[in-house]
């Protein structure tokens, strides 16, 4: 495998070639624009090496039809991302897989309707997205499955009281939402902690929570930056908690090496343990492949690239085969997708939404993750009671 890199102010631009391609395979060029640098890049970057895995394995088994992968980057900016679709509509790609971050990811997706582009992604949960009538818009998670997982750990845990720690961005907000209603409904006491995404000092609001609400858990509901700056305060603070629990992009390899000081005992989602461990040919063919072209463990938001990837590959290959490309054939075969993947089975229904997603949550251990709810999915047991400043330092 070969990689070209070329770099400019807006872009950083890839193309994934195999130097055994076939003579007569048609080529077939697909876009992505994500995060690479910014607030949001440690994701973005793991969701476009779980495509390139998707790429590799594809043109690997396809003698028909074969990938070429453009990446463009939004630098985490919302008008970034919608010139970064434009971009990639005037290269003439054929489809879009990427966004991470709602507030990207809608502007992003209402310039590729405009310009007859599916856009496939894992990186928009916000309920709205789904609720636009746009054709062309898919996504293999959602609210929901997040919000049972969260509300389920919980229920597990017996926790009688929450204080829930919110960015006021419309994903996470409207997830902390739907938890705080559903905990209520299961007679947990919640406080909710609205903050603004530029806060950076997270005392205060840990030292309301510890002298004020003194619940038995936190949740945080943000993004990466979020929740160290959380766990940074709670580590000073040190509130009378017996758990922390965040959601995306925290049960991660990249964060339990890069803040191992604040990752023992925290829980977030997880659809994969750390060190990875599959039982399909499917799967493991995902790890041995990734393994041999990152040199690293996969961690989950990889894992969503690769499938959101894998499924639109397979759809342009049928629409390609039926010669329905130019008439609007991916969005339609992708829209029969009804199969299993490395995160469950997928099905979309017409908003393009998945209506089976149901992650699992992990658990930092050690340096590990282990999954834990639910309980036929969990590769070990929980650490309860247990929060990052009960963890001994030698």
């Amino acid at each position: 495998m070969q990689y070209s890199i070329k770099k400019s102010a807006l872009a950083v631009c890839v193309s994934l070639t195999l130097g055994s391609m076939a003579a007569n395979a048609e080529e077939f060029l697909v876009g992505s624009e994500l995060p690479l640098t910014g607030v949001n890049a440690r994701a973005g970057n793991a969701v476009r090496e779980g495509i390139l895995v998707a790429v590799e394995i594809f043109n690997k088994k396809s003698e028909k039809n074969k990938i070429k992968m453009l990446f463009l980057d939004d630098e985490s900016q919302p008008a970034k991302a919608v010139s970064a679709v434009e971009q990639l509509a005037a290269e003439k790609v054929v489809a879009i897989t990427g966004g991470y971050g709602s507030s990207f990811v809608s502007p992003a997706t209402n310039a590729a309707e405009k310009a007859g582009l599916v856009y496939i992604t894992s990186g928009g949960t916000d309920d709205k997205l789904a609720s636009r009538g746009l054709k062309t818009f898919f996504r293999i998670n959602n609210t929901p499955g997040y919000e049972k997982a969260m509300v389920g750990l919980f229920g597990d845990l017996k926790v009688k009281s929450v204080s829930i720690i919110s960015s006021t961005k419309e994903a996470p907000f409207d997830l902390a939402k739907e938890v705080e209603k559903k905990l209520k409904a299961m007679g947990i006491m919640v406080t909710m902690h609205p903050f603004d995404p530029s806060i950076t000092d997270f005392k205060p609001i840990i030292n309301k929570i510890k002298l004020q609400d003194r619940p038995e858990a936190i949740a945080m509901l943000g993004y990466e930056n979020d929740y160290v700056g959380i766990l940074r305060a709670a580590n000073v603070l040190k509130p009378d908690v017996k758990a922390v629990v965040g959601i995306w992009s925290l049960a991660t390899p990249k964060m339990a090496v890069d803040f191992p000081d604040l990752m023992p005992n925290v829980f977030g989602i997880a659809l994969l343990p750390y060190p990875t461990e599959f039982k399909s040919a499917e799967g493991r063919e995902f790890v041995e492949t990734y393994k041999k072209l990152f040199n690293k463990e996969p961690d989950y938001v990889g894992q969503f690239g690769f499938v959101q990837s894998q499924l639109l590959f397979e759809a342009l290959g049928s629409a390609a085969k039926k010669g329905t490309l130019k008439q609007g054939g991916l969005a339609e075969e992708l829209r029969k997708t009804n199969r299993e993947t490395l995160i469950g089975r997928v099905q979309f229904n017409e908003k393009g939404d998945n209506v089976n997603f149901l992650p699992s949550m992990g658990q930092h251990q050690g340096g590990k993750i282990v999954l834990v709810w639910p309980k036929q999915m969990a590769t070990g047991n929980m650490n309860f009671p247990a929060v990052p400043w009960s963890v001994s330092k030698k």
